[in-house]
């Protein structure tokens, strides 16, 4: 419908007497930036720009923002540069800000971006200051209208204008760390710095920590821990966050006193941080103290009932302790959650199988198959429940896809060989027993094999004896 839209947009365009075109003609820049006719867009966006009076300011800081928008859509940074400056200049924003600096690390001026991230986190909210939500005093009216308007439409918008700004500057962080300066850590410290002199300085220490985390995927442990420790000093919820990651990181490390001690460090700090308690119960899971565990995985969830850690780990924790139907129940709440979650399906499948249900095994395995098709132990599990219910040519079908997938596993190629004995076709079997031979050469039983199948099939003398003297 783009077509006729255009058409009925010129037609009044024209119309002389029309005395909003410039608005109009906004409307079909949008049309041809959502056709990708990027130099119309930018066109029409400027004939609008003409046509709105200065008076208009909000609306022509939107075009400016839609042209710059279109210029880096055609990779014309320098002129989309030259649209976001502009507004940074006459009425700065967040969107606007950040859109520079992706314009100037796409680049790669490493001095312009620096500016242009001090702009960003210079640009006004626009929202009120947090203390008028806090009570001043005992006056119940004051109390009744500060609870009024603690969570009501505008504080929502001013928490998620807060959260955008937040994202913004933490991802622009991120993204100019690794070369505004020599190392990832020298420019990550700039950003750091520049945030605490600004309007975000609370989000300094949100910095530091993810700056710990680079370390962490960077697989650089030791300065993770030492940024992480920086903050055993601070207040409770950055000290709580600081320690639940440090918690982690032992447990990694498998060092599994250290992953207590901050476990519980994380849990003092903050007992409501879901990450902290999911934490203390991993560690008193590695240690056998499952009924401990399952209370602080059940704490957590209380916290916040869309942890799915801490459901799939005292799901784990249930059936550690035998308890099959409990840990049921919370594979099944998270398979509600998580539908696609290829562990999800294999633990339900796993626990059907465990209460002799194959049957309902079978149909989790299956879904498990839609998720993974290429998952060997998964088609070698149907292939063993199949035979275990008598139904031999689905058993051998799943047996023979496992072993397309991986073709190295004993189990499976001992059935397929025992399979094709059964059914009379001894040098079908060989080249099993063969490949098992292979995998293990000390195992004696696969050369005997290998001479029953050859005798069976009538090479006395020659197949049947050769793998003795192999051995």
């Amino acid at each position: 419908m783009y077509a006729e839209a255009l058409n009925t947009y010129q037609v009044i365009v024209k119309n002389k007497m029309f005395s909003h075109a410039g608005r109009l003609k906004v409307n079909m820049a949008n049309i041809y930036l959502k056709q990708r006719n990027y130099s119309k867009a930018i066109k029409f966006y400027r004939m609008a720009l003409d046509q709105i009076p200065g008076a208009h300011k909000e609306m022509r800081i939107k075009i400016m923002q839609n042209i710059g928008v279109t210029f880096v859509k055609t990779g014309q940074y320098a002129d989309a540069i030259n649209s976001f400056e502009h507004i940074m200049s006459e009425s700065p924003n967040l969107k606007a800000g950040f859109n520079l600096i992706l314009c100037y690390f796409a680049l790669g001026d490493q001095d312009k971006m620096k500016k242009a991230f001090q702009k960003l986190i210079a640009a006004p909210l626009g929202i009120d200051d947090e203390d008028k939500y806090i009570s001043p005093g005992d006056d119940p009216h004051t109390n009744l209208l500060i609870e009024a308007i603690k969570n009501d439409s505008l504080h929502q918008m001013e928490r998620e204008r807060k959260a955008l700004a937040e994202k913004y500057i933490m991802t622009a962080a991120k993204l100019i760390a690794p070369v505004i300066e020599t190392s990832f850590d020298i420019g990550y410290d700039w950003c750091v710095e520049a945030v605490k002199t600004s309007q975000y300085v609370e989000l300094a220490n949100d910095l530091e920590i993810n700056k710990a985390i680079t370390f962490l995927k960077q697989k650089n442990f030791t300065q993770a821990v030492e940024t992480l420790k920086m903050f055993e000093k601070k207040d409770s919820r950055v000290k709580s966050a600081a320690a639940t990651n440090l918690s982690f990181l032992y447990l990694l490390e498998k060092d599994y006193t250290q992953a207590d001690v901050y476990a519980d460090l994380a849990v003092t700090s903050d007992r409501y941080n879901p990450s902290a308690l999911t934490n203390k119960g991993n560690s008193l899971f590695l240690n056998g103290d499952y009924e401990r565990a399952a209370e602080y995985y059940k704490e957590a969830l209380r916290n916040d009932s869309s942890c799915t850690e801490s459901l799939y780990n005292l799901g784990l924790t249930y059936k550690k302790l035998n308890r099959l139907e409990n840990a049921l129940d919370c594979f099944h709440k998270l398979h509600a959650i998580l539908r696609n979650s290829a562990q999800v399906v294999s633990q339900i499948a796993d626990l059907y199988e465990m209460l002799d249900d194959p049957n309902q095994a079978i149909e989790w395995l299956l879904q498990l198959r839609n998720i993974v098709p290429t998952d060997s132990h998964a088609l070698a599990k149907l292939g063993e429940l199949y035979d275990t219910q008598g139904d031999k040519s689905e058993a051998f079908h799943y047996y023979c896809e496992s072993y397309r997938y991986f073709p190295s596993n004993i189990e499976v190629i001992e059935w397929l060989g025992a399979y094709y004995i059964d059914k009379k076709f001894c040098e079908k079997a060989v080249k099993y027993f063969e490949r098992a031979a292979l995998i293990q050469p000390t195992q004696v039983k696969w050369q005997l094999m290998l001479a029953s199948c050859h005798r069976r099939s009538g090479g006395y003398r020659t197949k049947a004896l050769v793998p003795c003297f192999i051995l």
